[in-house]
């Protein structure tokens, strides 16, 4: 089995980190190829920068030269899941939605530690929207930018701790998310300092991921996530523009 992990941003680092929790979370015999886009936001913090990045990130799944099993979108809760369900016929998943799924299976309740105050909003929408926040007991910030995360992960897990402590403690959670695909393996520190468990969006998509694709299962195309009408696109993808291919 072969999973395509996306990562939104065009962070080289970030990229690797996800693809080796993906890697560490992926069971025998699967094969994990972590990209990211072409172009687009060195990280995303803000609605402009998602909506960029899932135009370049739907233009990476189009333009990728190697056969794959699935998709997972190490975004949380980044815009284009839907727009990639549409113009593939593999299970596509987005490490929102699989944590809190995740989560609700051990808990009660589940709260979400995200990066930026202003992705606080956008997360509860996404949730909403899924049908998932009814057990959402909060969505809290740990005050860092993505690309705060990405650079000094050792701050960033002190910074998540005690937000995840907080939303232990004030709101009644009793799983923690991980907001953030740039926090991909944090998740057994942040479990051993608050003794909760933790979701990890994007351990928890490649082992859905799995699951989907053992079963035999993928996106219904019957409506909703049917392929597009053919018409005329017009200077879409850029790849086709860029020259040197990536890997």
């Amino acid at each position: 089995m072969r999973i395509l992990v996306v990562n939104p941003n065009t962070s080289e680092s970030m990229t690797r980190a996800i693809g080796e929790t993906a890697r560490r979370a992926a069971s025998p015999g699967t094969e994990i190829l972590a990209v990211q886009p072409l172009y687009g936001p060195e990280a995303i913090d803000c609605a402009m920068e998602s909506h960029l990045s899932a135009v370049a990130v739907m233009d990476r799944v189009l333009t990728f030269g190697e056969p794959y099993d699935a998709v997972v979108m190490a975004g949380f809760g980044e815009h284009g899941r839907e727009g990639v369900q549409e113009i593939v016929d593999v299970p596509v998943l987005d490490i929102a939605e699989c944590s809190a799924h995740v989560a609700q299976l051990i808990g009660r309740s589940y709260s979400v530690v995200t990066t930026l105050p202003r992705s606080v909003a956008a997360i509860e929408d996404r949730l909403r929207l899924a049908g998932l926040a009814d057990r959402c007991a909060s969505v809290r910030s740990c005050g860092l930018s993505t690309l705060d995360v990405d650079r000094d992960p050792a701050a960033a897990m002190e910074a998540i701790v005690a937000e995840a402590a907080r939303a232990v403690r004030e709101d009644r959670a009793e799983v923690i998310c991980l907001g953030c695909g740039g926090m991909a393996g944090l998740d057994e520190a942040i479990t051993a300092r608050l003794g909760v468990p933790v979701v990890d969006g994007v351990a928890a998509a490649v082992r859905l991921a799995e699951a989907l694709v053992g079963l035999g299962l993928s996106t219904s195309k019957v409506c909703t996530y049917a392929p597009p009408d053919p018409k005329e696109i017009t200077g879409w993808p850029l790849s086709r523009h860029l020259g040197a291919e990536v890997r």
